[in-house]
């Protein structure tokens, strides 16, 4: 059988969607998707109003500034009161902006690595286990709020070893590793329900006022550790994310392209545990913004994957979301703590795709 000349090949045909960004100077090429693009800056754009907006809310009597009356005050035109209000909350916004896309690239990564849609650091155990290591640090050792962000971000880097040590034995990348994660995450509950129970009251108000999210009282010093997170972590994700997408097929496929998959998933492994822990240290346990972003990412863009830029953006937009909702829904007389709102969203979410796999199921 004869080969056709390569002059009469056909070139690969893309989408029309798909245009080719060239940077002859340093010999880059990518492949940029219009669609994912565009929804991606929807939810920057989303994110940024929302955080504007409250930056300038009021939480108690006094009435609040307004969005342009705020923007006028991030450009530097009015100071005096207005500005004090503003500074006192933008450590709050650009924590839950940097934090929500943290746990979106924590949750992407394992959703991609495990084939499976549960595989985020809230339901695996990472966050759990690090509310373990906050309440340790408060309750038994005394160590205060310093010792609580040591203490989470250390529990979140051990149990995130023990459920790889028992659920990537052997290989196993998809039901096993969700599963152990499952059960750890059992026990560390039964675990800070008890530290809780049997702690004096004070502190153990305390102690679950943090377990359930924690943005009040921040300062820009506060945002530092998950910048850093970001900064360090986010290059060392866009090395490794060639590698990452060969999972989508599964740990066989990938092993036979070439991948090492044990040393992969390992560093894969760090990765997403840092953008959890570094999170959760600061702003406690938030619940689902890891499980619901990359999802919804995947079905808003023609991805064949889980995005991870628009993974990020859309984790920022729930966080920031969610926090102006926690401040200012039943303001003056009380503030939720984030986590309320977020298992709630979750709550609804989950819903939705119960509902959604009914309707696919029926004849």
């Amino acid at each position: 059988m004869t080969r056709a000349p390569a002059e009469n090949i056909a070139p690969a045909r893309w989408p029309k969607r798909v245009r080719f960004l060239r940077i002859p100077r340093i010999g880059l090429s990518l492949r940029v998707d219009i669609v994912s693009v565009a929804v991606t800056v929807a939810f920057l754009l989303v994110a940024a109003l929302v955080g504007v907006w409250s930056l300038g809310a009021s939480t108690t009597d006094t009435p609040g500034l307004g969005f342009v009356e705020t923007l006028e005050v991030l450009t530097g035109r009015i100071g005096g009161a207005p500005a004090n209000h503003v500074a006192a909350w933008l450590p709050v916004v650009i924590t839950a902006a940097l934090g929500g896309a943290a746990l979106a690239l924590s949750g992407a990564i394992f959703q991609t690595i495990t084939r499976n849609p549960l595989g985020s650091p809230d339901i695996i155990g990472f966050t759990t286990g690090a509310n373990t290591g906050a309440l340790v640090a408060l309750l038994v050792l005394g160590l205060g709020s310093g010792g609580a962000t040591i203490g989470a971000l250390l529990g979140c880097l051990l149990t995130g070893l023990i459920v790889y040590f028992l659920g990537m034995r052997g290989g196993t990348g998809n039901y096993r590793f969700i599963i152990v994660g499952i059960g750890i995450s059992a026990m560390l509950i039964s675990l800070n329900g008890y530290l809780i129970a049997t702690a004096d009251v004070q502190n153990a108000g305390a102690a679950a006022a943090w377990g359930m999210g924690n943005l009040r009282n921040l300062t820009m010093s506060d945002t530092v550790p998950v910048f850093v997170t970001l900064a360090v972590l986010v290059p060392a994700l866009i090395a490794v994310a060639p590698r990452m997408r060969m999972f989508e097929l599964g740990t066989d496929s990938a092993r036979s392209k070439g991948v090492d998959t044990g040393v992969t998933q390992a560093i894969l492994l760090v990765i997403g545990i840092g953008f959890a822990a570094a999170t959760t240290a600061i702003i406690g346990p938030i619940v689902f913004v890891a499980l619901v972003a990359p999802q919804v990412a995947a079905r808003l863009t023609p991805s064949p994957g889980i995005p991870l830029v628009t993974s990020a953006a859309v984790g920022a937009t729930l966080l920031v979301s969610s926090e102006a909702v926690a401040r200012t829904l039943l303001a003056p007389e009380t503030q939720l703590p984030i986590g309320v709102v977020t298992s709630s969203l979750g709550g609804v979410y989950l819903l939705f795709l119960l509902l959604a796999q009914s309707r696919k199921a029926r004849p």
